[in-house]
């Protein structure tokens, strides 16, 4: 059968090209209820019916009005596997219905959700109560499976959602169901069931190898911690439902385990990641104590120079901390909270800069460790110079409506609403204006940047220089060289995926430094530094990271780790590529 847009669409089994036809209707019109009951006796063919609906509308090219964006198949599963399974599916990041119902406000692109199977789920009632707070929001739209007479068929009734009831014969064209009858093929016999000895719940090896989707609803079922492997799977979220590997799966079980879970556990998910691209160096988890857990991070800052081996934290109240890099270890916080901060950086004298909500920058000496002494401490012909440029910059920045911030060796650059990236030397010679640079990027809001000094200069040889890499609310990370012209392609692109954070650093064999981005999905992608010849650092040497919560901050320390900064977690991690050579 072929669409109004003329696109092809096979048919549907039953001879149901009937309801077909007006399901397509009713995505195509924006006066039809938003919610979309399918119902019918069992067997009647309703989720056959719906997986040949989310089987086209799916397809790459599908035109709007006939798009389907995520569907969840219900039967033997709960709420939680639902919102993973949609939450993936749309792009977004969400551990719980509340979660996903924000992502989905905050979000207000067109989303058209199917849930089969609602009054098989482990948790109807749950599910339930998931449909009822989206369906205020004005840009999705609900499709429903139900069976004719079930506590949730009448609960969403209420609503005055269209019905479509699959025993009317009105939804059969009688000639096509008798075609179908009579060509379709045998049903191949069902599995076997899984034997339940093949889940066991507190063991990590059958955990991280088992149907995740089984694994989740086993732990929705029960309050039983096993350990403290139930807590870590729920924290961990959908990257466990979005991800085959058994060991990658054991490397995020492990950096999902707080310290209060069984100590057998780490060192057997330990022993379980080998093979994953990663090795843990470790994490720090809400309730932690030995050493404390840091606080939800906004935003990360590896320190070099003077705070050489530190780590900065940004929390959402505007709190900086100090930590030790090499295992988080507490060291240090600003006497004062900066009210409504939104970055931090660092620069190599131990200088702390902030910016907040209002594209105000601030500087903050208060963790830098003096190496002075005498009247060396007290006499700095630098400082008061620092402190002048810092502040010039600053005025500028706010002039531009700041948004993000980023610092290396002499530069500082920051990204604006309009798509604009702007970088200032620390050391600007002479002339007003010198030192500043500036150029539109991308469409939309600049959302993250980052900067690096390139050893021995872009061709190796030459001049130190600094590259800046920005990412936008466009999905387009961009690198650039201030003084020169933009690079005319992005270094990595992700349509519609937001980029949320950035960190860029060297290591020692090459000039061209090593690159993380966290997308708003949840992913974090690692380039490495690499030779210039080797290509453009987008290679087979990428690694790819998705903890389960939303990544809020990224750094990369002069040591070539990286750290993922979330609000119930943050965790140092070390390529395995590196670890091996």
């Amino acid at each position: 059968m072929t669409d109004a847009e003329g696109q092809h669409w096979g048919r549907p089994a039953w001879g149901r090209e009937p309801a077909a036809t007006a399901l397509l209707a009713w995505l195509a019109d924006p006066a039809a209820p938003r919610l979309c009951l399918v119902t019918g006796s069992a067997h009647s063919g309703k989720s056959g019916l719906l997986a040949w609906l989310a089987g086209h509308g799916m397809r790459p090219g599908t035109p709007a009005a006939r798009r389907v964006h995520a569907t969840a198949p219900l039967r033997g599963a709960g709420v939680r596997g639902a919102v993973w399974e949609l939450a993936g599916q749309l792009g977004l990041v969400a551990r719980a219905p509340a979660e996903l119902v924000a992502a989905l406000a905050a979000d207000e692109r067109a989303a058209v959700l199917v849930l089969a199977d609602l009054d098989t789920s482990t948790t109807p009632q749950e599910l339930l109560e998931l449909v009822e707070a989206l369906l205020p929001l004005a840009h999705v739209r609900l499709l429903v499976e139900t069976t004719t007479g079930s506590p949730a068929h009448a609960r969403l009734t209420a609503h005055a959602p269209a019905v479509m009831d699959l025993d009317d014969a009105r939804w059969t064209d009688p000639v096509r169901h008798e075609q179908w009858q009579a060509a379709a093929p045998a049903a191949p016999p069902a599995p076997a069931p899984r034997p339940a000895a093949e889940l066991d719940p507190a063991d990590p090896a059958r955990v991280v190898a088992a149907d995740p989707l089984a694994v989740t609803t086993a732990y929705e079922t029960t309050d039983e911690d096993h350990g403290g492997l139930r807590r870590a799977w729920l924290r961990a979220g959908q990257a466990l439902t979005a991800e085959g590997d058994p060991a990658v799966r054991a490397l995020v079980l492990r950096a999902a385990l707080g310290d209060g879970a069984d100590p057998r556990l780490a060192g057997e998910l330990a022993a379980l990641a080998e093979g994953a691209p990663w090795r843990l160096v470790w994490s720090r988890v809400r309730d932690d104590l030995l050493p404390p857990w840091p606080g939800p991070v906004v935003a990360l800052a590896a320190g070099y120079g003077v705070l050489d081996g530190r780590l900065l934290t940004l929390d959402p109240l505007g709190a900086v901390r100090s930590l030790r890099t090499a295992d988080a270890t507490a060291l240090g916080r600003l006497p004062r909270a900066v009210p409504q901060a939104t970055a931090v950086a660092a620069l190599g004298d131990g200088t702390v800069l902030t910016l907040d909500r209002h594209g105000e920058l601030a500087h903050h000496r208060d963790l830098a460790v003096s190496k002075a002494t005498g009247l060396a401490a007290l006499v700095d012909d630098g400082s008061a110079a620092l402190v002048e440029r810092i502040d010039a910059i600053g005025r500028a920045f706010t002039r531009h409506g700041a948004r993000t911030l980023a610092a290396a060796n002499g530069l500082l650059a920051a990204g604006d609403a309009a798509g604009g990236v702007h970088a200032s030397a620390l050391s600007p010679g002479n002339g007003p204006g010198a030192g500043e640079h500036g150029a539109v990027l991308h469409e939309g809001p600049v959302t993250a940047v980052a900067v690096a000094e390139l050893v021995g200069g872009a061709d190796g040889g030459g001049t130190p220089m600094h590259l800046l890499y920005s990412g936008g609310a466009d999905g387009r990370v961009r690198a650039w060289g201030p003084a020169t012209d933009p690079m005319p392609a992005p270094v990595v692109e992700r349509a519609g995926i937001p980029v949320v954070a950035l960190a860029a650093g060297l290591a020692a064999h090459g000039p061209w430094p090593a690159l993380a981005v966290a997308w708003a999905d949840g992913l974090v992608e690692f380039h490495p530094p690499y030779e210039r010849g080797e290509g453009d650092g987008g290679g087979s040497g990428r690694a790819f990271f998705r903890p389960g919560p939303p990544v809020r901050a990224l750094a990369l320390t002069p040591g070539g780790q990286l750290v993922v900064g979330m609000d119930e977690m943050t965790v140092c991690l070390e390529p395995a590529a590196q670890r091996d050579g």
